[in-house]
């Protein structure tokens, strides 16, 4: 199918009839894991295109181990209240595109993840060259745009782009904790609006749990080139919410030209974080004015994907 096809093509709506799977879930009466609308493993040069999904029981989307792959002009709808139910979930996947979508959701709207623990350090396949644009995202429970917490086998190269943020939790949060070792570096947000958010921009350490017991609490993960600009908020709560880990702090996190309109003081709290910025109302913490605008990282362009 040509790509020109894909994107004008009506292909109909998907209901997970999902409520069964949510009410076992809160009751604790499931033994396996719920399933997914769609998941993807070992997949190459696939488009998903103009599809409506609707009440999936966990997530909508899962592509993992993938690469080529576009996901254009779909929404996703799943009542808020829902269990940990997540929009669009790449998972250790490259040259990966999410465009022109409208997701609302029980969790996170988007989260990029790169294996768990050991885990995902031993598969060592990153999530990266990732291009996210034109989204609307909707989340009162949850992140609208998410990167791990599962982020052991690394997260980079990612440009995001056009977002619209509303009724939601946290607007872009990146999640991490010790002993997921990895690395979540080189990442560029631009062009975001936010509307009736909790937190706008949330970065922890100190961020979900473990597998098992077999994690090395000496693996701490590498932070670092995290841009976020041109950004305007409205009946914004919190401005940024900052937490890096002791003796890892994250670094080069770089904010430029953004206004929130917040109602809570201090509007930023800030700890084992350091990095750059200009323009910035209200003014952050003053461990954000002390990098060098030499290390932020910025994204020129975007390469086109192999599908035809």
């Amino acid at each position: 199918m040509l790509l020109s096809q894909a994107r004008k093509r009506d292909n109909g709506t998907v209901d997970g009839q999902g409520s069964a799977w949510w009410a076992w879930s809160e009751t604790h009466n499931l033994n396996y894991s719920r399933p997914h609308l769609v998941e993807l493993v070992n997949s190459t040069d696939v488009v998903i295109s103009n599809i409506t999904f609707l009440n999936s029981p966990a997530w909508s989307i899962h592509p993992a181990y993938c690469s080529n792959v576009e996901i254009l002009n779909i929404t996703i709808h799943v009542p808020y209240d829902s269990p940990f139910t997540n929009g669009i979930v790449p998972d250790s996947c490259s040259k990966l595109c999410i465009e022109d979508c409208t997701i609302s959701s029980g969790h996170d709207a988007i989260a990029l993840k790169s294996g768990w623990d050991k885990y995902g350090i031993t598969f060592g396949r990153p999530s990266s060259n990732i291009h996210i644009s034109r989204v609307s995202l909707k989340t009162p429970l949850g992140s609208a745009l998410a990167f791990g917490s599962e982020m052991s086998g690394g997260i980079s190269n990612i440009q995001v782009d056009h977002l619209h943020i509303h009724n939601s939790k946290t607007g872009i949060s990146l999640k991490t904790t010790r002993g997921r070792g990895g690395f979540m570096e080189d990442i560029a947000i631009s062009n975001v609006e936010m509307d009736n958010v909790q937190v706008a921009i949330q970065l922890s350490g100190h961020s979900g749990d473990h597998p098992d017991d077999q994690y090395d609490p000496t693996a701490v993960p590498a932070v670092s080139r995290i841009t976020i600009k041109n950004v305007v908020g409205t009946n914004v709560s919190v401005a940024g919410a900052l937490s890096g880990i002791d003796s890892d702090p994250f670094s080069a996190i770089c904010l430029s030209n953004i206004t929130l309109s917040v109602s809570s003081s201090p509007p930023w709290t800030c700890s084992n974080v350091s990095g750059f910025s200009e323009s910035v109302t209200p003014q952050p913490c003053s461990e954000l004015l002390s990098d060098s605008p030499l290390l932020c990282y910025s994204l020129p362009s975007y390469f086109p994907l192999a599908t035809a």
